[in-house]
């Protein structure tokens, strides 16, 4: 396993520079990066950025907004935070498996007197509170695995700056987002500085995989070609916001596995436009299963028919047919 070295803390370049390393750089071996972030909100790949940002804070702020590859929730990063990226070669199976990647980390911090432990969907929790939330995209036969670790983030900034819906916190039972995160740092045996944390990190996570570590340093073809991902995506309005056109009918719920929002443009009883977004994983991208709705009466029936030969599933893990149905037509 290759250790990449990134010591940027630009957000635009380091979600860029996870897509170049999965999918343009040519190593049979498998990677390991670490990396930070200036104050950031990363969104899920998935997810409508206008309803997961509190937009005045932000903005008051200066902190960037950068859309991820992977699903899942959006996150605040600062420099309190540090993010781990696996990439993985190889895989041929297609389902998530969070918990064999997060493994390495949760043995990692248990090296260091931390008693964290894998939990939910894919969370690493210390003393019942989230520490890191981990999320996947697949290109091909190799795997993305990244995760946030949070070492001694603002906790303050970060409460204030994303946007939680009710339902989410109704359906966790909490009062806020504060009471359900920590700091790793809060719960070390004794003091720790973040770069001795990174490397405790680093040689945990080799002794726990098994692998000869080596390093990787960018070369300046590895950032000219990063920064053109910055410019022409990961740095673009179109990528990180994009528009969101006046759709007349909403419809949200809450799963086992996370939220749904769907949002259509009914003209003349049938759906004009259709945007699905949520905090979900699929192995297709979504826009096919927003696709296939077009054009459809809203009706139940054509909606079941479309959707059973469409399998939901594929686009969103977990959903079937009948709770799609449910959302459009309850």
């Amino acid at each position: 396993m290759i250790q990449v070295i990134n010591d940027s803390i630009n957000p635009y370049f380091n979600l860029a520079l996870e897509e170049y390393l999965l999918k343009e750089l040519d190593f049979k071996d498998d990677l390991f990066m670490l990396w930070q972030n200036s104050p950031a909100i990363i969104v899920g790949r998935n997810q409508n950025t206008w309803d997961e940002i509190n937009h005045e804070f932000v903005k008051a702020k200066g902190i960037a907004v950068v859309r991820r590859l992977t699903g899942g929730g959006a996150v605040y990063h600062d420099l309190g935070n540090l993010n781990f990226t696996f990439i993985v070669r190889g895989q041929r199976t297609g389902h998530y498996d969070f918990e064999s990647f997060a493994r390495p980390v949760v043995a990692a911090l248990r090296s260091l007197g931390v008693a964290a432990e894998f939990a939910g969907r894919n969370d690493i929790l210390v003393a019942g509170k989230k520490v890191s939330g981990n999320a996947q995209y697949r290109h091909g036969d190799s795997f993305l695995h990244h995760g946030t670790l949070l070492f001694d983030s603002d906790m303050s900034n970060l409460v204030r700056a994303l946007h939680v819906g009710q339902e989410k916190l109704v359906a966790k039972g909490v009062a806020s987002v504060r009471s359900r995160v920590t700091n790793i740092k809060e719960h070390l045996p004794g003091p720790l500085e973040m770069e001795e944390f990174k490397a405790a990190l680093v040689k945990a996570v080799f002794q726990e995989v098994g692998a000869q570590k080596a390093e990787y340093h960018l070369s300046e073809r590895d950032f000219a070609r990063v920064e053109d991902l910055v410019r022409t995506k990961y740095g673009t309005w179109e990528w990180n916001y994009g528009a969101s056109p006046g759709y007349g009918l909403r419809k949200s719920g809450r799963f086992d596995w996370g939220k749904l929002e769907v949002l259509l443009d009914i003209r003349d009883g049938k759906i004009a436009g259709c945007k699905i977004y949520g905090d979900f994983f699929g192995k297709e991208e979504i826009s096919g299963l927003e696709e296939c709705l077009i054009n459809l009466p809203f009706q139940e029936a054509a909606l079941r028919r479309a959707l059973e030969k469409a399998d939901p599933s594929s686009y969103v893990n977990g959903l079937d047919v009948d709770s799609m149905v449910g959302l459009l037509i309850g």
